[in-house]
């Protein structure tokens, strides 16, 4: 598990099969996620393409999205049916101040909690996130309409989750239709990781294919910054 601490924010990339885990692999990507874009944010895909996708990864760290569920006992059952396909991660969709009770972690795979920016979330919910039992948390939008996730959530409030996260020991992220031009503004505020699609896709269509160059383009912009350094 990579360290919470690391000053430098990396890259996600979401991939719908083994053949763009590859193309993320080889032009820049940090962390591949298995997603499917056709069914909303957070599509899982088959446990089948979600083998293959970590087969394809090599050595890159690796996740899968696992739905939306309702409440934790469904969100339990979306992780089990996800368990065992190889990733590094498993990613679930979960509204701020969500009872718990109920939720059971897959033995042996560090589970992500990913809030909605339409829900307001804040790093108020972190240490809740921390206590159930989750080993991150991250941002995205829920619907994919072309707001982005700044259009939904001040730049103050995601510097205080991603810095919650970090004095939690949570690896952070944040998503949610994001451009090339993001980079340098979001990375700014030291989350974990920044997440693509859309943003790396040819015509900005995250239901088409990725487009190597500007995977390696969103990977030259995260090595290009100067890491953050943390107050004494």
């Amino acid at each position: 598990m990579p360290d919470t601490s690391s000053p430098r924010t990396r890259l996600l990339v979401s991939v719908r099969d083994a053949t763009e885990a590859a193309l993320a692999r080889d032009h820049g990507a940090d962390l591949i996620d298995a997603k499917d874009p056709d069914r909303g944010a957070l599509g899982a895909l088959h446990p089948d393409t979600v083998r293959a996708i970590a087969a394809a990864s090599g050595d890159r760290l690796t996740s899968a999205v696992a739905g939306e569920p309702l409440d934790a006992r469904e969100a339990s059952a979306c992780l089990a049916a996800l368990a065992e396909t190889g990733v590094g991660y498993l990613k679930i969709a979960w509204a701020p101040g969500r009872d718990a009770a109920g939720l059971i972690l897959p033995a042996g795979i560090p589970v992500i909690a990913v809030l909605f920016a339409e829900d307001g979330p804040e790093g108020a919910d972190v240490p809740a996130l921390a206590a159930a039992g989750f080993s991150g948390a991250m941002i995205d939008t829920r619907g994919k309409d072309g707001r982005r996730l700044t259009d939904h959530l001040p730049l103050p409030r995601l510097a205080g989750f991603a810095a919650s996260c970090r004095a939690h020991g949570l690896l952070s992220g944040l998503a949610g239709s994001l451009s090339l031009d993001d980079i340098p503004v979001l990375a700014a505020l030291g989350p974990g990781y920044l997440g693509f699609r859309g943003g790396l896709c040819a015509r900005a269509d995250r239901t088409g294919r990725l487009d190597p160059k500007r995977i390696a383009e969103a990977a030259r912009r995260l090595g290009a910054i100067v890491p953050r350094v943390e107050a004494a």
